[in-house]
């Protein structure tokens, strides 16, 4: 089992013309995602990757004539929240929107109805999501993985990779891998995916990547500290060593005051019981510290 993504996973790529679109659907592809359409306004009727894939000009053609299931929107940032709603008004239920650049105030609506129409959306400003020898949606390199019973949630893309790296390395394989992304207004959040995890009976150990800025990471720590006793759990906390008032990386990625701080983000995980690594490479000693037999 996993979670969001997986063998039943049925995709449709908007912006699946463009130049990112098309090379990060092959690599899905390669993968093996099932890739049932594309979508791009103007483009119907056209075939992609190769002549495998079908183009729609609306979502909701590409939902009726194929049954996808999960969006992947590779789509400028002006047309994307326009991108998303049109997914969610098709009955896509699982949205990845890889796009950076959004505005927050554009997105806070966007969130809204997408929350009103019981979907879930990932991002903006997202990798994406791989369950390890299921389907990889997003931009996630697939040779970082190892098919495991880890599950791995995260704010940064490339944090994401190298921990993983580091966790394929040893031996350490990931149930599913999620970047839900740095920006300030996203769809899903850490306690979004840790209640998800808690609920795949093939996820048994987790490990969390925070940054700075935000409080999401500690509201994250206090739900683990009541829900998810009993299993190993370790974060990492990126940007310890940022200037108070300065956005580093992301726009998410910003302290005022005392809140947001690392130190207020440690102490919240240890309390939670999360062990705490001071570099990614340090995950996979941790993990079997805390318990984890894998």
């Amino acid at each position: 089992m996993s979670i969001l993504i997986g063998n039943d996973t049925r995709l449709v790529v908007q912006g699946i013309t463009g130049r990112e679109g098309e090379f990060h659907a092959r690599a899905m592809q390669a993968y093996g995602t099932a890739i049932v359409a594309g979508m791009t306004p103007g483009k119907g009727g056209q075939r992609a990757l190769d002549g495998t894939v079908p183009v729609f000009n609306t979502m909701a053609d590409a939902v009726h004539e194929t049954g996808a299931n999960t969006s992947c929107i590779f789509v400028p940032a002006g047309g994307a929240p326009d991108a998303i709603l049109e997914a969610v008004g098709a009955g896509i239920g699982t949205i990845f929107c890889i796009t950076e650049g959004i505005p927050a105030l554009d997105m806070v609506p966007v969130v809204e109805a997408v929350r009103l129409a019981g979907a879930r959306l990932v991002g903006p400003n997202c990798p994406g999501a791989t369950s390890p020898g299921r389907a990889k949606v997003g931009i996630i390199p697939a040779s970082v993985h190892l098919e495991g019973d880890v599950g791995v949630v995260s704010r940064s893309g490339t944090l994401t990779y190298e921990a993983v790296q580091a966790m394929t390395d040893a031996g350490i394989g990931q149930s599913t891998c999620i970047g839900i992304g740095g920006d300030p207004v996203i769809g899903t959040t850490f306690l979004d995916v840790l209640r998800l995890f808690e609920a795949d009976p093939e996820t048994r150990a987790l490990v969390l990547i925070g940054e700075i800025g935000g409080a999401a990471e500690e509201e994250a720590a206090a739900w683990a500290a009541e829900h998810l006793r009993d299993i190993a759990k370790v974060a990492f906390i990126a940007g310890r060593t940022a200037p108070e008032g300065k956005r580093m990386g992301h726009a998410g990625a910003i302290i005022s005051g005392g809140a947001g701080t690392a130190a207020s983000k440690v102490t919240a995980l240890e309390a939670a019981g999360f062990r705490v690594a001071g570099s990614p490479t340090e995950i996979p000693a941790l993990l079997r510290d805390a318990g984890y037999a894998g």
